[in-house]
């Protein structure tokens, strides 16, 4: 069992980025297996911050192999925009990069619907990236999406126009202006700039390399209360974010996964709607988004804050089978003199711990364990971590039952703590 398995647990920017980057030493490969250009990985190192949309957070190390799999939706132009601002040659990413042939592609007509579906809402959005993902996932299960590998195919232009010409049927159905011309550009720029790199059947490269000893991270985008099943639904994403997506994601067996690494904020945050039982709509939770400068590294959006909370974390634990934890942004609390966690919800005047499946409001309950007020950015050994801050950990791992094995203490790669 040698492919391991790293996703975020809450809504989406818990930090997976900087961890894959922290932890790709470990692996040959690593693995994007969902998803689409509305993730949004950031990794720092060397006093740089990088973005990802599409690009597995493995790419800067030169000796590995990145994926991007079957089970991720492709924007050309964002692809281009990403490769060239990354810093190495293309050349050199090239040999660092493989693709899978089944990925489907987003067109200008996925990014123009996603737009007029939003717009249509009115005040009912869900808070759409606005990045196509969401009609190009509806193509891809309808049995219409256009694949990556089909854009070696002689009549790829053809392919395009009808796909293009059934887009904008459905847009007539909408109050909706838009400029096709601005939604094409640089689309078939990007379209050539895919065709540089090695599209396969990556799956049975997976398989052969992983048959041979080669470990395998695979790295899932946005996070488990985002997952289009078991999420907040309908203020979900369109793909299946938790483990079981990294097999149908990747092609892989269930049989091979090893270790399933769930990360999560020391507290939540979350953007665009729906529910968040912990939301703090006050000095705290404004306090926590300029300390934490939480603001969507896709869209740019200030991103909702609030505490812990215990009941959805379990449940993504549960749903995913997580053997490890992961905390990240333990350092944006410090200088709380009191912390809280929710460890329960009040349902109707009732004592709860299931998260309701139809959104039906709740009410935290919460327990208040004391802060640490310490600057912990410059540790870098667990044993010298400030005791209450252990104690929140053993706190967190007692509830869950599962260890928390690292703790983050910055933005850093090298601001990181293995136990």
């Amino acid at each position: 069992m040698n492919i391991d398995i790293l996703l975020g647990l809450q809504w989406g920017d818990e930090g997976k980025g900087k961890i894959v980057d922290a932890i790709s030493p470990g692996y040959d490969i690593i693995a994007r297996f969902q998803g689409g250009p509305n993730a949004g990985h950031s990794l720092e190192f060397n006093n740089v911050k990088h973005v990802l949309h599409l690009i597995p957070s493995g790419i800067f190390h030169a000796e590995k192999i990145n994926i991007i799999g079957n089970g991720v939706v492709i924007d050309p132009a964002v692809f281009k925009k990403e490769i060239e601002t990354l810093g190495p040659p293309v050349t050199e990413l090239v040999r660092r990069l493989v693709i899978s042939a089944r990925a489907n592609l987003i067109m200008p007509g996925h990014r123009i619907l996603d737009a007029a579906y939003e717009h249509s809402k009115g005040c009912s959005k869900i808070g759409s990236t606005l990045k196509g993902i969401g009609p190009a996932y509806t193509d891809k299960v309808a049995r219409s999406g256009l694949r990556v590998g089909e854009i070696l195919s002689d009549n790829f232009r053809e392919l395009y126009d009808v796909h293009l010409k059934n887009h904008l049927s459905i847009l007539k159905n909408y109050d909706f202006t838009y400029n096709l011309e601005e939604y094409e550009a640089g689309w078939f720029e990007g379209i050539e700039m895919l065709k540089k790199f090695r599209i396969i059947n990556t799956e049975y490269l997976i398989n052969d390399l992983t048959s041979k000893g080669k470990k395998l991270l695979a790295e899932g985008a946005q996070g488990t209360m985002l997952d289009v099943d078991f999420g907040s639904y309908p203020f979900v994403t369109s793909s299946n974010t938790i483990s079981a997506g990294a097999c149908t994601g990747l092609g892989i067996s269930p049989k091979k996964i090893g270790d399933i690494f769930g990360i999560f904020k020391a507290y939540c945050t979350r953007v665009g709607s729906g529910p968040f039982p912990t939301e703090l709509n006050d000095d705290t939770g404004t306090l926590l988004r300029d300390l934490g400068h939480e603001f969507g590294s896709t869209t740019g959006r200030p991103r909702r804050c609030g505490w812990l909370d215990l009941p959805a974390l379990k449940y993504a634990i549960m749903i995913n089978g997580v053997t490890q934890l992961f905390m990240t942004k333990s350092d944006v609390m410090s200088g709380f003199s009191k912390v809280k966690v929710c460890t329960s919800y009040l349902s109707s005047g009732k004592e709860c711990l299931e998260i309701p499946f139809d959104n039906s409001p709740v009410e935290p309950v919460y327990t208040e364990l004391p802060g640490w007020e310490s600057d912990i950015s410059g540790i870098r050994e667990f044993t010298r971590l400030p005791e209450n801050l252990k104690s929140y950990i053993k706190f967190i791992e007692d509830q869950t039952g599962v260890p928390v094995t690292m703790v983050s203490v910055g933005a850093d790669r090298e601001e990181t703590i293995f136990r």
